[in-house]
């Protein structure tokens, strides 16, 4: 149920209005929407400012470009006077109770490649995006003309923040967003509108003094709570970067091919993370368990058929062999049996870019010794 800011003194119009908005959201898949006002204030602005002055950006220059366009969302879409916020929980429903103590067995099987759980079924922008656009025109439908525009992880937009402002839960040490009854397996998305909607109570925070997820980081990216270099993320760079992987990385980096769900994984938040009845996110069947080597067996055709309408596809085959090579050297970093790894990188190795090559000679240099994936 949505907890108002100001329950006295709000129009009851408007008040029914945002109920009945909460029950068409509900119906379109959303587990929860919460209204933000347009201005941030200037302590948004510092905290964006002051990350971007630290690099922690990294490669990612549309950050810096956008400037503090982020944090001035009046600028974004002019006319907006509220921002509808709106939470969409991803967790499998097929997953148990034990989904946790599950991914993290995975990254214990070296020759198994992990990807993230949010990329095994279909692209969040795209399931996301359709279904703010119809609460949108929902909206319209029952009030009249309305200015709006929706956004997920697409546009110059402090999601987390607006998140927290709105109610939908607080900003977790790791910086992702955490709800009590829901942990932090949930996307979000917004819908900027031009109708002065009651504001909803903001979150408050429940980390408490817990820095399990500051500690899990196998690159140490969580630099303090709530501060996170991307330059050192797993997740920024298997995804992000078109870079070579910085070589004090790879061997953290384990047989995670494509982001990084520890930090998640470990927050006790997360076990009230809800199950998704959406189709969409469903995992694949080629993303449950699959192999290093089935992977990057891949050709590029092959890789673009199979991740259709997957967000794996943004980054590319090139991007995505980089990944398994680095993957492939810490298998046999950890023991896994030689032949068939080595055979698979020297192959490829014959006509690969310089980028994979490079890659694939440093696979091909692993040490053949039993030991931790992030030894």
């Amino acid at each position: 149920m949505l907890q108002l800011r100001h329950e006295v003194g709000e129009d009851p119009g408007k008040v029914a209005l945002l109920r009945r908005l909460e029950g068409w959201a509900r119906e379109l898949g959303f587990s929860q929407i919460g209204v933000a006002e347009v201005d941030l204030g200037t302590e948004a602005e510092d905290g964006l400012r002051a990350w971007l002055e630290a690099g922690f950006h990294g490669s990612m220059g549309y950050m810096a470009a956008h400037g503090m366009k982020r944090a001035r969302p009046a600028e974004l879409q002019p006319g907006a006077l509220r921002i509808v916020t709106a939470r969409m929980d991803y967790l499998p429903e097929s997953r148990g109770d034990d989904w946790q103590a599950q991914e993290e067995a995975r990254l214990t099987r070296p020759g198994e490649a992990v990807i993230s759980m949010y990329a095994r079924g279909r692209d969040y922008h795209k399931v996301l995006r359709n279904r703010l656009q119809k609460l949108a025109d929902r909206l319209a439908d029952e009030i009249g003309p309305l200015g709006h525009r929706c956004f997920t992880d697409s546009a110059p937009v402090l999601e987390v923040e607006l998140a927290t402002r709105s109610g939908l839960g607080w900003r977790g040490k790791h910086t992702l967003t955490l709800a009590r009854d829901a942990g932090s397996m949930f996307f979000l998305g917004e819908i900027f509108v031009d109708i002065a909607l009651p504001l909803t109570a903001a979150a408050e925070p429940h980390c408490g003094r817990c820095t399990a997820c500051i500690d899990i980081c196998p690159t140490q990216a969580i630099v303090a709570p709530e501060r996170l270099d991307a330059r050192r993320c797993i997740s920024y760079l298997s995804i992000e970067s078109d870079d070579p992987i910085p070589v004090e990385f790879r061997r953290a980096m384990g047989n995670r091919i494509y982001g990084c769900d520890d930090c998640q994984v470990v927050c006790p938040w997360n076990k009230f993370a809800r199950r998704t009845s959406l189709p969409d996110f469903a995992e694949r069947a080629d993303l449950v368990h699959p192999t290093l080597l089935d992977l990057f067996s891949w050709s590029e055709d092959e890789f673009l058929r199979r991740t259709e309408g997957s967000p794996i596809r943004r980054i590319g085959h090139a991007r995505w062999q980089r990944n398994i090579a680095v993957a492939l050297g810490n298998a046999l970093h950890a023991g896994e049996p030689r032949e068939q790894i080595e055979a698979a990188l020297r192959a490829r190795l014959a006509d690969a870019s310089t980028l994979l090559a490079e890659h694939i000679q440093w696979a091909l240099s692993s040490a053949p010794v039993a030991g931790a994936l992030n030894d």
